[in-house]
C-alpha cells in the first residue's frame, strides 16, 4: 500500500538538502580493541567471546581495528571521505568499569580526545551511549531483565554528558533494543547468551526504559542536546495478496517494528503484540511509558533487509502468485537486498506516527571482498548503497523528515558472533597488520558526497 501511495505521488528526483548529514558509523566493541587498556572493565562481550564455540573461528575483539590507538588515522580517513558526521559508540565499561560506582577518568579522556579530533576535522560527533557492551558486573546482578540496570544506565549517561556535553549536542541512547533483548536474552546468539522465554520481554522493556531515563539524564546536564534511540527495523512483505499472508505481514510488523516504535513514539505497546507474546507486564510500572516517550528529539533507523511473511498453515495451492520479487540477490550475511523496503518503511512510519527528524543510523552490506594488487573492487557495495540512497531520497521527497544517512560501517570490524569473517567496511582492514585500504565504494561515496548526490 505504501509503495502504491508513493508511485501515485512520484515526482522527479530532488536534490539533497544542503545541510543533510552524510556520515559513517562504528561501534566501540567492534573497532576499539585495547580491552584491558587504561582501566577499562570487562563487558558481556569480552566474556561471551571467550567461551569456546560462541564466536566463529574463535576470534576475539581484543585488538579489533585498534581504533583506540589509531583514531587519528581513522578521523583523517573520514575527513578525506568528506563526511559531516560520525556515529560512534562509547564503551560503558571503559567509562565506569563496574557499570556503577567509580568513574574511570582515563576512559573519558579517550572520548574527549576523539571528540576534539572530530571537531577539528570539521566532523560532527554523534555518539551512541550503548551499543551492546554492558559491563559484566551488571550482568552478574541480573543484566537487562533486572530493572536497576536501567537506572545505572541513566547515571552513566549523566557522567558522559557532563564530560562531553559542552561539545556534543547529538546523542543516541540505545542501539537496536530489539537485538539487545532478543538476541541476548531470548535466543542466546549474542552476549550474554541467555535463552529465557519470559525474561527477554522484561529486558526489552528495561532497555526502552533506559532510553527514557538516559534521555532525561543527558538533558539535565546538557539541556540543548538532541537525544533519541537508534531502532532496527525490517520490511515485512507478504508473500502473496491472500488475506492470511497479509495478516502474517502485519503481525511481523507489530512484533519486529511496532514493539519498539510504539512505546517510544506513542507511549504504549501494541495490544496485538502484547497478546501474541502473552507478556504479563509485571515489569511495566506506572509512569514508565511516559518516561520512555517523554522526549524524542530525533529518531535513528537501522535498516538492512526485508522479511517475507506468510501464513504457514496456508496451502501453496491456495496462495496467489507472489506480490513482490522472490529470491532477490543477497549479501554475505544471507540478507536479501531490498532497497524499496527502506522507502516503504519510512513512508509507513510517516503515516503512522508524528515523526521527529529521522536519521538512517545504519545501512550497509557485507560482501566477500578481497585485495587485488592493492585495491578492493567492490562494485556490489557501491550498487547497494546507491540504491538505498535513492530509496531514502524518495522518502524525503514524499515528506519524511529525513536529516542524515550514516553508512555502516567505516572499517571492516569484529562482526559479533561471526568474528572477522564478514566485511561491512568502506575501508579494508588487515586484522594482522592493521593496514587500511580504501575500497572502491569508499572512493565512490566520497565523490557522491562531494557532488551533492550525483552518482559518478
Amino acid at each position: 500500500a505504501y509503495a502504491r501511495t508513493f508511485a501515485a505521488q512520484w515526482k522527479p528526483p530532488m536534490s539533497w538538502p544542503g545541510d543533510f548529514v552524510w556520515g559513517t558509523a562504528t561501534a566501540s566493541f567492534q573497532v576499539e580493541g585495547a580491552v584491558r587498556a587504561e582501566g577499562r572493565g570487562e563487558s558481556i562481550w569480552d566474556r561471551f567471546s571467550r567461551i569456546p564455540g560462541n564466536i566463529l573461528n574463535g576470534d576475539t575483539a581484543d585488538i579489533a581495528c585498534d581504533h583506540f590507538h589509531r583514531w587519528p588515522e581513522d578521523v583523517e580517513i573520514m575527513r578525506s571521505l568528506g563526511v559531516s558526521g560520525y556515529r560512534f559508540s562509547i564503551a560503558w565499561p571503559r567509562v565506569i568499569p563496574d557499570g556503577r560506582g567509580p568513574v574511570n577518568q582515563a576512559g573519558l579522556d579517550f572520548y574527549d580526545r576523539l571528540v576534539d579530533g572530530l571537531l577539528q576535522a570539521g566532523i560532527v560527533p554523534y555518539p551512541t551511549l550503548y551499543h551492546w557492551d554492558l559491563p559484566a558486573a551488571l550482568e552478574d546482578e541480573g543484566g537487562w531483565p533486572h530493572r536497576p540496570t536501567a537506572y545505572a544506565f541513566a547515571d552513566y549517561a549523566a557522567v558522559v554528558a557532563e564530560r562531553l556535553g559542552d561539545r556534543v549536542k547529538n546523542w543516541w541512547t540505545i542501539n537496536e533494543p530489539r537485538c539487545v533483548a532478543e538476541h541476548g536474552y531470548r535466543r542466546g546468539r549474542h552476549a550474554p547468551g541467555r535463552r529465557e522465554p519470559r525474561a527477554w520481554l522484561d529486558a526489552a522493556h528495561h532497555v526502552l526504559l533506559a532510553h527514557g531515563l538516559g534521555t532525561a539524564a543527558v538533558k539535565q546536564v546538557s539541556p540543548d542536546s538532541r537525544v533519541g534511540p537508534a531502532l532496527n527495523v525490517d520490511a515485512a512483505v507478504p508473500r502473496s495478496a491472500h488475506p492470511s499472508d497479509l495478516a502474517a505481514a502485519e503481525t511481523a510488523h507489530d512484533l519486529r517494528n511496532r514493539w519498539y516504535m510504539d512505546p517510544v513514539l506513542l507511549g504504549r505497546y501494541p495490544p496485538a503484540a502484547v497478546e501474541h507474546y502473552r507478556w504479563d507486564q509485571k515489569a511495566l510500572r506506572d509512569g514508565d511509558l511516559e518516561i520512555i516517550s517523554n522526549s524524542v528529539d530525533h529518531l535513528g533507523i537501522n535498516y538492512y533487509f526485508r522479511e517475507v511473511a506468510a501464513d504457514p498453515a496456508l496451502p501453496d495451492r491456495e496462495r496467489p502468485p507472489p506480490i513482490t520479487e522472490a529470491d532477490l540477490p543477497r549479501t554475505a550475511m544471507g540478507w536479501e537486498i531490498y532497497p524499496n523496503g527502506l522507502r516503504d518503511l519510512l513512508l509507513r512510519f510517516h503515516e503512522d506516527y508524528r515523526l521527529p527528524p529521522v536519521f538512517i543510523t545504519e545501512n550497509g552490506a557485507a560482501f566477500p571482498d578481497r585485495v587485488e594488487e592493492g585495491a578492493v573492487h567492490d562494485r556490489n557495495r557501491r550498487d547497494f548503497l546507491e540504491a538505498h540512497f535513492t530509496a531514502a531520497r524518495q522518502a524525503l521527497q514524499a515528506g519524511v523528515p529525513l536529516r542524515g544517512f550514516f553508512v555502516w560501517t567505516l572499517l571492516d570490524n569484529f562482526e559479533w558472533a561471526l568474528g572477522f569473517s564478514r566485511r561491512f567496511g568502506l575501508i579494508w582492514v588487515d586484522h594482522q597488520t592493521q593496514e587500511r585500504i580504501w575500497k572502491d565504494s569508499a572512493r565512490w561515496f566520497a565523490s557522491y558526497i562531494a557532488s551533492g548526490g550525483e552518482s559518478r
